[in-house]
């Protein structure tokens, strides 16, 4: 999702040396991040705020995280950016 985004999204990591328990990456302001997450919430996405001192977003899906919820997010994100880009 977020290399299909033409840019809205930006990951934290070069696309080789990402996690893939952390998916981290930045949207172009503070603002739009606030709007993001504050959406996701209301899609039962929450816990997407980043790391206090690198700011954007992060996903942690450590362990048992259902794919599911890994598409649902994608699809989110998805959405997002077509509403917003």
């Amino acid at each position: 999702a977020i290399d299909e985004s033409a840019g809205f999204y930006k990951g934290h990591a070069c696309p080789d040396c990402r996690s893939l328990m952390n998916v981290t990456f930045t949207l172009s302001s503070d603002e739009l991040t606030d709007q993001f997450c504050k959406e996701a919430t209301t899609q039962s996405l929450d816990g997407l705020k980043g790391h206090r001192s690198v700011g954007g977003v992060r996903a942690s899906i450590y362990n048992a995280f259902p794919e599911e919820g890994c598409r649902a997010l994608a699809q989110f994100m998805r959405d997002f950016a077509e509403r917003h880009g």
